[in-house]
């Protein structure tokens, strides 16, 4: 099993991807606590550093990039600080992002967390600021990104669509790529935070837990809601695979074959923050199935690169490295 794996992991280097979605800016504000505000009973922080890292759809851009993809990063960005900076920080790690475009109608996406400490204690989030696109994406630029993306999609391994609701993915869009990915033969994989039951022939799916229930129209799910949930989006969307992601309790994979096989979490006891696993979940997976994995193959292979991200803070990634190690600590033989 593991020589199968590691063989995987090797075949990840220069795989080509397309990741099509919202791109978001990730801003990370760290200061250090200095004294209690004379105005209000709230922290005042002395200002140390400010850092961009990608997320949303630019996270998974990262993601795969890391693991050793050839990625091809297609979204809108706006005209400020923080879309200049999220393009240089892609390009910086050898992304092509001639399919991100610079609108001046939007303003980039973007999350900012304010992180405080101590000299003797470790940073914490304290506040997170969210600036989201309220507009949908105009006729011209969405006219731009499926020039680009007909242009270079022949080329691609795989297509991923991450769509966080930022309104970046249209129905023309997702109508396109699902349509031109069957029509080409590539593989087409789905992780959308709202609207997941609209890419009725995508290849596969990826959906949280809540997302799945929420799809279905439930406000959580029990173990026998999880089966209820993930055979249905499969069947609703003619998908070959959906793979649903349970937090604590690992991953679930159901294949259009009727089977569906639970996958327990790789690390329970030293997870130190969450923020970007399923990007990393979808970044894996994809590579795997490029590099010719099974669906059960990707998901292991997913299922412990989200085990590595989760001992990291913020918005982290994985290496190529870090998953062999991950392979090597686990101590059963599973199914792949």
């Amino acid at each position: 099993m593991d020589n199968l794996l590691f063989k995987i992991i090797k075949g990840f280097q220069q795989q080509k991807i397309m990741v099509v979605g919202d791109m978001v800016a990730d801003v990370y504000l760290e200061g250090r606590i200095a004294r209690i505000s004379r105005e209000a009973p709230v922290l005042i922080l002395e200002h140390e550093s400010e850092t961009v890292l990608p997320g949303g759809a630019a996270n998974v851009v990262h993601n795969v990039t890391t693991l050793g993809g050839q990625v091809y990063a297609v979204g809108v960005v706006g005209n400020d600080a923080a879309g200049h900076e999220l393009i240089r920080v892609l390009a910086g790690k050898s992304v092509d992002t001639g399919g991100i475009i610079v609108d001046d109608l939007r303003a980039t996406i973007t999350k900012t967390r304010v992180m405080a400490g101590g000299q003797a204690t470790v940073r914490q989030q304290v506040v997170r600021v969210d600036r989201e696109s309220k507009t949908a994406l105009d006729s011209a630029a969405e006219a731009r990104l499926l020039a680009y993306a007909e242009n270079i999609l022949a080329k691609m391994a795989l297509v991923v669509i991450s769509d966080y609701g930022g309104h970046t993915v249209t129905n023309n869009i997702i109508e396109y790529l699902i349509q031109r990915c069957r029509q080409l033969g590539i593989p087409c994989m789905v992780d959308s935070r709202y609207n997941v039951m609209a890419y009725k022939g995508v290849t596969i799916v990826k959906q949280n837990e809540s997302e799945a229930a929420a799809a279905i129209g439930l406000k959580n799910l029990d173990d026998d809601g999880i089966i209820t949930a993930g055979q249905a989006i499969l069947t609703q969307l003619e998908a070959d695979a959906v793979l649903l992601s349970r937090g604590p309790d690992g991953m679930t994979l159901f294949e259009r074959s009727g089977r569906y096989t639970h996958i327990p979490v790789s690390n329970k006891s030293e997870v130190y923050d969450v923020t970007g696993a399923g990007d990393t979940v979808v970044a894996a997976a994809v590579l795997a199935l490029a590099a010719g994995a099974s669906y059960l193959a990707a998901a292991r292979l997913a299922n412990l690169a989200a085990g590595v991200v989760v001992r990291k803070p913020g918005t982290a990634t994985a290496t190529p490295e870090e998953l062999v190690t991950a392979i090597g600590e686990q101590h059963e033989n599973f199914e792949v």
